[in-house]
């Protein structure tokens, strides 16, 4: 019996664990998840439903926004007024499965047949052959990989429990703003008949989509399809930089246990629609710090601890070709933040007796424009981990990667950086967080900064 068991623990090891583990973490054999200039995908799976469906598409067709659709060719076979609608009103349409089965407990065979007949059931209403695939459940087989002959197989990169009647209307919300950023995949639920799922659940996220597109809309974000997100045919000049594949795994192997240690430290986006700045609230233990205004940050002191998303700085790697690109993106976009938190400092009465923000970055060239002291970290233990660690970050994240490390070590060395609460609240007054311009135009924050500051780190 016990034979039998790790039997067949190896088998679903070799034949869905590793597939899928490969599939969601390093993006092998699917769309990869790094961020483009491209904007926002929504999507949405398990439909279409006779209820919910129609009253997601008007909520759509309101806000003017395109979707792409991973429906299930059962359904699409008994409602095809939907999927025709769908396609009409300029909606993508992609397949996912026929039922709601998931690849893992399918033969090869099995799952080719899920997939070929619900592609010949859109096609039919359509007249236009699908070319995007979504797993049910994101999982996969070993013999999926041979699936991108004819179909792209497309995941996602933020999904927020919306199958589910306890997340509720806030919580969906919440976890939309709390991870969303240009290029994201977002994956949300159109009907709730699938197995674990509340039936009446998309009642809830539809309402929850209805106010988190009117505060997107306002703050400048647009919405494309997944063909729009990765157009199948790439024009060569508005392609990423080419990276190593090495370099690309390492990268999402990174990102997962970064996104573990924001979740264990409750480190979280100073504003919603800019993950760059990240933050925490705690004492500080560290030496005496004097700022520039004559204030100092004292051992015992209530403070914000800066950090930095490393997986938007990845995006910013990835769209910048060298190191001045990627420094004057970073300055730009740290200014459009430090008003959000000249707000939060303003408006939330637990952080009223914050005394000041202070960070340790590789990356520091210009926060002293920005209104940062910016002063060496004492000798010792914590100085040489926090040189291993940048380092390695700076390796992930720049266009030049280990040749840059090879090159004047002597930039490459980590800063303190700190500003007091109240300096913050001088420069950059709350405001400004309303200032529709400065929120919905990212090249007008920041486009008076000196090019001087920025020094090739």
């Amino acid at each position: 019996m016990a034979e039998s068991i790790t039997i067949l623990v190896i088998v679903l090891t070799l034949y869905t664990l590793i597939p899928t583990f490969l599939m969601r973490v390093f993006s092998l054999g699917a769309y990869p998840k790094e961020n483009t200039e491209h904007g926002i995908a929504l999507t949405f799976d398990d439909g279409p439903d006779p209820k919910y469906t129609p009253i997601l598409l008007d909520l759509l067709a309101r806000h003017g926004v395109k979707a792409t659709f991973f429906v299930l060719g059962s359904k699409a076979e008994r409602y095809p007024e939907s999927i025709l609608r769908m396609h009409n009103e300029g909606h993508l349409i992609g397949v996912h499965n026929y039922v709601h089965r998931t690849n893992a407990l399918m033969m090869p065979w099995k799952v080719r047949k899920q997939i070929n007949r619900t592609a010949e059931a859109i096609e039919k209403i359509t007249g236009k052959s699908p070319q995007f695939y979504r797993p049910p459940w994101g999982v996969v087989n070993i013999f999926d990989f041979f699936l991108s002959r004819r179909f792209h197989i497309v995941l996602w990169s933020l999904i927020v429990g919306d199958w589910l009647n306890r997340t509720g209307k806030e919580t969906i919300k919440k976890r939309l703003f709390a991870q969303l950023q240009s290029g994201s995949v977002i994956v949300l639920h159109d009907s709730g008949d699938t197995l674990g799922a509340d039936p009446d659940a998309p009642e809830l996220m539809i309402a929850a989509l209805d106010e988190f597109l009117t505060e997107t809309a306002r703050h400048g974000f647009t919405f494309v399809r997944i063909d729009e997100r990765f157009p199948l045919n790439e024009p060569e000049d508005r392609l990423p930089v080419d990276r190593p594949k090495r370099k690309r795994w390492i990268a999402a192997v990174w990102l997962q246990w970064e996104r573990f240690f924001q979740w264990l430290l409750q480190v979280r986006p100073i504003d919603p629609f800019n993950a760059l700045l990240q933050f925490r609230v705690c004492r500080y233990h560290g030496k005496r710090i004097p700022l520039n205004d004559g204030q100092f940050i004292e051992p015992g002191d209530r403070v914000i601890e800066l950090h930095l998303d490393n997986a938007t700085l990845l995006g910013f790697g990835m769209k910048t070709r060298s190191t001045m690109q990627l420094a004057v993106q970073l300055i730009r976009t740290m200014e459009r933040c430090m008003p959000h938190v000249s707000e939060r400092l303003a408006s939330d009465p637990t952080l009223r007796d914050v005394k000041g923000l202070y960070g340790v970055s590789i990356i520091h060239r210009g926060a002293s424009q920005l209104g940062f002291t910016v002063s060496d970290l004492p000798k010792g233990i914590f100085l040489f981990c926090s040189k291993l660690y940048l380092r390695w970050l700076l390796y992930v994240i720049h266009p030049q990667g280990k040749r840059r490390l090879d090159t004047k070590t002597a930039l490459l060395t980590p800063k303190m950086i700190a500003i007091s609460a109240n300096e913050v609240c001088r420069r950059y007054p709350s405001f400004s967080f309303h200032n529709p311009e400065l929120t919905s135009n990212p090249l007008m924050a920041g486009s008076g900064y000196d090019e001087s500051m920025v020094q090739r780190i």
